[in-house]
């Protein structure tokens, strides 16, 4: 099933999400990767509030390459990242704030429980796509903490129609990923 869906995301329609649909991203999502990741959770520990409203949102696994000109900044390729280097510091994360989605590539292993009791949904990018992804994204909002650098920086992005994206894990505990894993297990078994 297609569904075109826009930030920040309706709790609602995140439920009725199912592995293997694809989606659509309109509005605005924010790039975080280890760095990123880090000083997230060490500002939220601390009980600050993060520059950013997450509420709602979706992270994009991404580390951009951007170029800075008179007219503001342009995106060149916004490829995703793997997104189990992040794996280990979802759980706080998810814990902490409101996030709705996070976008990335490869599945995050484990996870699963934790999506279903948070709401909350991963979307697969395909790899390979970075100048596709980079001309779904109409203008940069703002950049917080580039003092990380440039591919970890926490880009907001205001994004027309990205995607396609597919639900790799949904809201119900179901993993696209492990299923497709458990498939070729069972098909390609060495015979004993």
């Amino acid at each position: 099933m297609e569904h075109r869906l826009t930030t920040p995301l309706d709790r609602d329609k995140v439920l009725r999400l199912s592995a293997g649909d694809v989606v659509y991203l309109s509005g605005r999502i924010f790039t975080a990767r280890d760095e990123a990741h880090r000083r997230m959770l060490a500002v939220l520990s601390r009980g600050e509030r993060l520059p950013f409203d997450l509420s709602g949102g979706v992270v994009y696994h991404c580390g951009p390459l951007l170029r800075d000109n008179d007219t503001g900044w342009t995106v060149i390729s916004a490829g995703p990242t793997t997104s189990e280097r992040m794996a280990g510091m979802t759980p706080e994360l998810l814990e902490r704030t409101d996030l709705s989605g996070i976008i990335g590539k490869g599945g995050m292993r484990g996870l699963v429980d934790l999506f279903r009791s948070k709401g909350c949904v991963y979307l697969a990018y395909p790899g390979g796509c970075a100048a596709l992804a980079a001309g779904r994204i109409s203008r940069v909002v703002g950049v917080h903490w580039l003092d990380l650098g440039m591919a970890e920086a926490v880009w907001e992005f205001e994004v027309d129609r990205f995607g396609p994206l597919i639900v790799g894990i949904d809201s119900q505990g179901e993993d696209l990923y492990e299923r497709v894993l458990e498939r070729s297990k069972r098909r390609y078994s060495p015979p004993r």
